[in-house]
């Protein structure tokens, strides 16, 4: 199974998009699952950066950056991939803000509604995941 197909799963499983993507490209780590946990939603459901997007972030983080303490270049490096990243899915999705993504609410019980009703979690959602995995991987 593929890191995308992989993603997928743990997202329809119950993870987050933040960890269904970092799981995804740690292997299914439990760690991973921890420290992307307070960004699904939009980073902690406030609906600002997509948890896919900031799913990726932490990854690049996780597979790029130095331990300890890190050099220009050290951040550069990480950073880069970052922009690079974000000007892709922006393109591809017009914006990388959960808000502008779903067009609803997700921390209201009329906008959890909407989101069911018009199946967001999977047009919308599962979309984004699935660019984040190809994304990294043009990336790497």
């Amino acid at each position: 199974m593929n890191k995308k197909d992989k993603a997928l799963g743990y997202f329809r499983e119950g993870y987050s998009c933040s960890q269904a993507v970092l799981m995804a490209c740690t292997g299914g780590s439990r760690d991973a699952a921890s420290a992307a946990a307070a960004f699904g939603g939009g980073m902690g459901r406030l609906q600002k950066t997509c948890g896919a997007v900031t799913g990726a972030y932490i990854w690049f983080g996780m597979a790029h950056g130095v331990p300890g303490l890190p050099s220009e270049s050290d951040k550069a490096a990480v950073y880069g991939r970052v922009k690079e990243f974000n000007r892709i899915f922006t393109v591809r999705n017009g914006t990388d803000q959960c808000s502008e993504l779903l067009g609803e609410n997700l921390n209201t019980p009329e906008g959890k509604d909407n989101i069911a009703r018009k199946g967001l979690s999977q047009k919308v959602c599962e979309k984004c995941i699935g660019d984040a995995i190809e994304i990294i991987e043009t990336l790497e």
